[in-house]
């Protein structure tokens, strides 16, 4: 590896910025140094599995390369509803794959990850459609955890997590719609923040009132705080809109939290299996934050106690599926059939299909009164619930796999594994997965931090807080 590329490996996106700005190095030389780091990297991983090096050169070396925040940093998309002008997206899906139909516009949120000066070298690997908290496609075949090569790196946005745990990128974009940013960032020991509903427009085709929300995964509290700032922000049409923020999220890093109220909770809420080494975990970040000056008890909102909080969730989440496959299809030029799509994903297209409108506007009342059951907890007071990112550690890959005779296996396998992150999507709160904890054969284990609607500079404060305090970003995959 060259010098600058193993330099700056480990080396944030905020550093790596003002590399570029102190004219120290130049994009293209940041660039090719992850590009070293990709190709050195990716074949054990399979993380990125869309490159468009040539691309980015030519942007690299563009002298009108805006000037944002970090300009020149090299970035990753995710292989997932983020339109790129010029270039492809499958989605994770064989059809659209094979179909290589091109792009003709950016997102809103794509346009602003360039305006911030990112230059994107291709997309990360994610499930079909996104549906699963692991990343091993049909269409591109399974991405592996840098910690334990037979083990998921989570998901949906494993290959990117991946990618930044390696050490190929500093940060890259990551999307939530029911613990994807955090469940990946849990298994890779990265940083994960799922915002705010309505913080960061999806638009203009996602629906804004989805379970949905995009970002990055990070190594450090401040990438992440930086790039919130430099995307955040509603956009044309948007009508579900977090409250501004009142001064930068950056200015939050550092920042004194005071003395907070924290729930814990490290119990399973609805009496399934938690295993030991997230109780570990969740119960070492209690004494952590005690040690750190804050209130911390036993408690936690008694509505995600309800054993009906999946089935609703799963309404909505067929129903998404199901959405999804016919827009993909419209793009096809062609109805998508059983045949294009994964066994797993099928079965939710074919649970939507079984659903009345009547049904589907029962689970979305129910979602909504959880909403305001579950964000009263903090109106009560408590400024933050603690809890484990995920009920095990990362799991074997063999565990997700599909099986056309039991299609529904892996989304089942999934509930139990990911029981701690959907709340949060039907709320629209923030929360964040934070990598604080390793077990004894040395997984990473997350835990998440919830805040009240809105209130990303709580999580912000407290999470620099305890980066300060056990600092994780020398922790490296070996062999890699």
């Amino acid at each position: 590896m060259s010098s600058l590329a193993d330099e700056t490996r480990w080396m944030d996106a905020t550093d790596q910025a003002r590399l570029v700005a102190n004219g120290d190095v130049t994009p293209g030389e940041l660039l090719e140094a992850a590009i070293e780091r990709i190709e050195r990297t990716n074949p054990s991983l399979n993380a990125v599995v869309i490159e468009w090096f040539d691309h980015a050169r030519q942007v690299a070396a563009d002298p009108n390369l805006p000037n944002g925040p970090f300009r020149g940093v090299p970035f990753l998309l995710k292989d997932l509803y983020t339109s790129f002008t010029g270039q492809t997206l499958s989605n994770g899906n064989v059809a659209l794959k094979e179909a290589r139909i091109i792009d003709t516009a950016d997102t809103t949120l794509v346009a602003r990850f360039k305006a911030a000066g990112l230059v994107i070298a291709g997309r990360t690997n994610t499930p079909e459609l996104g549906s699963l908290p692991t990343t091993q496609p049909l269409a591109w075949g399974p991405t592996r955890n840098p910690w334990a090569p037979d083990r998921t790196p989570g998901g949906s946005s494993g290959g990117a997590a991946a990618a930044v745990a390696v050490g190929m990128v500093p940060f890259a974009n990551a999307s939530d719609g029911g613990g994807s940013i955090r469940i990946p960032a849990s298994c890779c020991g990265v940083v994960g923040l799922k915002p705010s509903q309505g913080r960061i427009t999806v638009g203009p085709a996602r629906a804004e009132a989805g379970l949905g929300v995009e970002l990055c995964v990070s190594r450090t509290v401040r990438d992440t705080a930086g790039l919130l700032d430099a995307v955040r922000g509603p956009g044309i049409g948007d009508s579900v809109i977090a409250p501004p923020p009142q001064r930068p999220y950056l200015d939050e890093v550092g920042a004194d939290p005071g003395r907070l109220r924290i729930g814990l909770l490290d119990v399973h809420p609805r009496g399934d299996f938690l295993h030991q080494d997230c109780v570990a975990a969740v119960r070492a970040a209690a004494s952590m934050l005690e040690g750190l000056g804050h209130i911390v008890e036993p408690a936690w909102p008694k509505c995600l106690a309800d054993t009906t909080l999946p089935q609703k969730f799963m309404a909505l989440w067929a129903t998404g599926m199901a959405m999804a496959v016919r827009g993909f299809g419209e793009t096809l030029g062609r109805e998508m059939t059983k045949d294009d799509v994964e066994p797993v994903n099928w079965a939710l297209v074919e649970q939507a299909q079984r659903l009345t409108a009547v049904d589907y506007a029962a689970a979305q009342a129910a979602v909504w009164t959880f909403r305001r059951e579950l964000q009263q907890w903090w109106a009560d007071g408590w400024d933050l619930l603690l809890t484990p990112t995920l009920a095990e550690p990362p799991l074997f890959l063999t565990e997700f796999e599909n099986d056309p005779e039991h299609p529904t296996a892996p989304m089942r396998r999934a509930g139990r594994f990911a029981a701690f992150t959907p709340p949060f999507n039907m709320s629209g709160q923030p929360a964040i997965s934070l990598p604080l904890h390793r077990n004894a054969e040395g997984l990473p284990i997350g835990v998440q931090l919830a805040a009240a609607y809105g209130r990303e500079d709580v999580l912000i404060r407290v999470a620099s807080q305890l980066e300060s305090a056990r600092p994780w970003s020398s922790q490296h995959p070996a062999n890699l």
